[in-house]
């Protein structure tokens, strides 16, 4: 079947009718692309007897982009054949736009990537009122650029500085939004009030063409060579260069396509284009990002890692124990989206405090106009500060979010977890202890798991769901469900010490800490992390999350695996954590300065003295590019080990995992994808020569080694 229905009324206006057979919503799929081309033909044919054309869709959504899986199986060797096919698709839309006939996008819904492209190429664009549907062109964050004319439309309808937020950042807007910026004609309360609108305006333009192919047309804001342009055109590339760290190809190409196609013809401008997409299409970037970002992630928010056999489950009302940062921060995020929340501490003024750092977040919505008091109000109403446990009578599932103490975590939940509802879940906060462990301490360990929520929970999008030895399915699928209606992205771990993230995020940690033991100059530590794209060094980090728990961590670790029978096995960074905290009295920002100094009123920066206390060992020779490998391998050889002892069930929640929460560079696509990428011959082979020069940390895992042997790649 035809994914485009051509229908023509009696006024000869034509509609074309977005409606693939064989998909739920409409892509450039090749049938589509063939398809458009022969309406686009046909349109051209039966010009005399055509008043004009309304694009639109029968779907929920209008047009949701480019055919992803065609784009990664673009080999390098087919770039000259993807760039032809891409000109000739450009050459139709251009066809369409010049047809000399009013042509007009009725926006049924969501237009992304190719299906804003097309909404592009009309002369006008009416969508339905409504804040739900997006807008955009998103490629750059897959690490390609919009590659049907959306650079070129783009630049020429706004001009350069007000497009490139649309095109560097992938922002996406809604109706309401689009038209107040120019990039829509009108909004319609319905269907029907849409087709109308897209029909008044044909018969009011019948002469209508692109603003770019009328005589007299100039760039708004003016040419990049314009004297008022050259400032931003000679600065741009170096405060984008800032920001990327040259990781990201995506960013770069945009910015030139976008300068030098406006200084250019369209029909130039789309050939310029179509080379810089040819280049991203093949880029190992761009298919990390894809792979990990839409098919992965599309995998997690379809439950992947959910049991499949348990009822969806919705929360009414929940407890979050603990009002300090953490507990906080659930509560903010609960009652945001709807869940009453109790927030309990040992005092009302603790719990007060608590709530009050709901209310500073949302005061500061308010003020930006994002918020209403009102709907401020009415997720503060949702809050229940207390002090008395019987406040949590009728939760349905409490959080315990209190000190990283087994013992403390023990009282709250015996405490607590008589007042849930029947079958009601009881959880934990914890970053580091196992599940299993603390779920002694529950009178229904079957209904006990591990919720990791991450710091600034308001702004932090994972959390870490661990499942303990005693943890149900239907306790673990009415968690992740939980997860998800709070608006958060969960990954499913199994338990362990440190589970996943923070087992992964201690690697990356300690590797910084020991090649300062190492003597390794501190700024340089520092700029490795970041010249590869993680988004702090970890000196910072170590300083953020505090030394002095840091080093209480590895004290209760240390008796927890003796009281097991296990000998912990020291890391080079336990030597630095306990000089900083024990003998320096520098135990990191909340306790007034660590690696760092933060001044009154001024940039932090590295401590002076920092340096003279880590001396330079003999014969330490450390390259920069050893530095930056050092980095992201000995992250990613700890994935692999969660990996190969059951820890990680799939490489979606490693790579996922590894991005949302614990600030992996996106450009490698995640821990176990970044391996795929460099190719696990070539991996394992680099993993034994850092092994040699720096430790055993580095040596491949056994499943690493089976899999490179046999040719597999983590899926």
């Amino acid at each position: 079947m035809n994914p485009i229905k051509y229908s023509q009324d009696a006024d000869g206006i034509v509609t074309l009718t977005f409606d693939d057979p064989d998909q739920s919503v409409n892509t450039m799929s090749a049938p589509f692309k063939e398809a458009f081309q022969e309406a686009i033909t046909r349109l051209e044919s039966e010009k005399a007897d055509i008043t004009g054309v309304i694009i639109t869709s029968a779907k929920k959504t209008f047009f949701a982009g480019g055919n992803l899986n065609d784009l990664l199986a673009v080999r390098p060797d087919e770039a000259g054949a993807f760039f032809e096919r891409s000109l000739a698709v450009k050459a139709g839309h251009r066809r369409l736009e010049k047809l000399g006939k009013p042509v007009v996008a009725a926006i049924n819904g969501a237009a992304l990537g190719g299906g804003w492209e097309i909404c592009l190429m009309s002369h006008a664009r009416f969508a339905l009122d409504d804040d739900k549907i997006m807008l955009g062109l998103p490629e750059v964050t897959l690490g390609l650029l919009p590659g049907a004319g959306g650079i070129v439309r783009m630049t020429r309808l706004l001009g350069l500085k007000a497009a490139l937020p649309y095109l560097l950042e992938g922002r996406l807007f809604s109706p309401a939004e689009g038209l107040r910026g120019g990039l829509l004609n009108g909004l319609a309360p319905d269907r029907d009030a849409l087709l109308a609108q897209a029909r008044a305006w044909i018969k009011a333009n019948p002469a209508a063409a692109q603003p770019w192919d009328r005589e007299g047309y100039s760039v708004p804001g003016g040419k990049p060579n314009a004297p008022e342009n050259v400032a931003f055109v000679r600065t741009a590339p170096a405060i984008l260069q800032k920001k990327t760290r040259g990781c990201y190809p995506a960013p770069e190409a945009i910015l030139s396509a976008a300068v030098e196609g406006l200084m250019v013809d369209v029909d130039t401008a789309l050939r310029i284009e179509s080379r810089y997409m040819t280049s991203l299409v093949i880029h190992p970037v761009s298919k990390n990002m894809i792979r990990t970002f839409f098919f992965q992630m599309g995998e997690i928010k379809s439950g992947k890692s959910r049991p499949n056999d348990v009822a969806r489950a919705s929360f009414s009302k929940i407890g979050v124990l603990g009002a300090g940062l953490m507990g906080a921060g659930i509560a903010y995020a609960s009652a945001s989206r709807g869940v009453a929340t109790v927030l309990k501490d040992v005092t009302p003024e603790k719990a007060e405090q608590g709530k009050a750092y709901s209310r500073k977040l949302l005061d500061k919505r308010v003020e930006k106009g994002s918020m209403t008091p009102q709907r401020r109000d009415e997720i503060l109403g949702r809050i229940t500060p207390a002090a008395d446990a019987s406040v949590l009578a009728g939760c349905e599932l409490i959080i315990e979010a209190v000190f990283e103490k087994r013992e403390l975590k023990a009282a709250v939940t015996r405490e607590a977890e008589p007042f849930l509802v029947d079958a009601g879940i009881m959880a934990s906060n914890t970053s580091t202890l196992p599940i299993t462990g603390l779920a002694q301490a529950s009178a229904n360990p079957a209904n006990f798991i591990g919720l990791h929520f991450f710091s600034p929970v308001d702004k932090m999008p994972l959390v870490e769901i661990i499942k303990g030895h005693q943890t149900s399915p239907e306790t673990l699928a009415r968690a992740y469900d939980f997860v998800t209606q709070i608006g958060k992205t969960p990954i499913v771990v199994n338990d362990s010490r440190g589970f996943f993230t923070s087992r992964v995020f201690r690697t990356f940690r300690n590797e910084g800490l020991g090649m300062l033991a190492e003597g390794l100059n501190p700024a340089m530590i520092e700029n490795a992390s970041l010249q590869v794209g993680m988004p702090v060094g970890p000196l910072a980090v170590a300083d953020e999350v505090s030394m002095a728990l840091s080093l209480s961590v590895t004290r209760q670790t240390i008796a927890d695996l003796a009281a097991e029978g296990t000998t912990y096995l020291p890391h080079p960074a336990d030597a630095v954590v306990e000089k900083m905290v024990v003998e320096l009295n520098r135990p990191g920002r909340a306790g007034g300065g660590g690696f760092y100094e933060y001044p009154a009123g001024g940039k932090k920066h590295l401590w002076e003295g920092l340096a003279g206390h880590f001396p330079r060992k003999a014969g330490a020779d450390v390259s920069f590019q050893d530095m930056k490998d050092r980095i992201l391998y000995v992250q990613a050889l700890e994935s692999v080990r969660c990996l190969d002892e059951g820890v990680l069930e799939s490489s979606r929640d490693a790579n996922v995992g590894s991005i949302l929460g614990i600030g992996f560079p996106r450009w490698t696509g995640g821990v176990l994808q970044y391996i795929n990428q460099i190719g696990l011959e070539p991996f394992v082979a680099r993993s034994r020569e850092l092994a040699a020069r720096y430790g055993s940390r580095f040596d491949p895992p056994a499943l690493l080694l089976r899999m490179a042997a046999t040719g597999e790649t983590f899926a």
